[in-house]
């Protein structure tokens, strides 16, 4: 049974990238573990934000943090070592505080998993923070 990828409806901002799945990354099965996928989404995240022209590391020396609040990742097929992966990591909604993002990672337009996630923009010490204007919602 084949998932093809269908993008969804309403979609802020999106970037993708490649990432080949090393061999560290993979369980006794020779599959991708599935606690890896998530630091690809974060890997996703990382490079959105860089190609908004900021860093990570940038944002982090303003005093602010995004925290993920929530994390949902459904598997749809394996990957396995050396496989070629794009990962699509989409802003879906951006309010005061919090963005919303859907990822879905893919094999040759095959879809090997989908995420959604919420972070929260905090300070150093937990407390809630305004986004920042340049991070708030932009059209694709």
């Amino acid at each position: 049974m084949s998932t093809s990828y269908r993008p969804p409806d309403s979609v802020i901002y999106q970037h993708q990238i490649e990432i080949r799945v090393r061999y560290s990354e993979t369980d006794a099965m020779g599959r991708l573990h599935h606690a890896n996928f998530l630091n690809y989404f974060e890997l996703g995240r990382t490079e959105q934000l860089r190609s908004l022209g900021q860093t990570y590391r940038q944002f982090e020396a303003a005093g602010l943090l995004l925290v993920v609040t929530k994390i949902s990742v459904a598997y749809h097929r394996g990957a396995r070592y050396d496989d070629l992966l794009q990962l699509i990591t989409m802003t879906t909604r951006t309010t005061l505080a919090r963005i919303d993002h859907q990822y879905a990672l893919l094999r040759d337009n095959e879809l090997i998993a989908t995420a959604n996630s919420t972070l929260a923009c905090v300070d150093r010490q937990g407390n809630p923070q305004r986004l920042p204007e340049w991070l708030t919602i932009r059209e694709s």
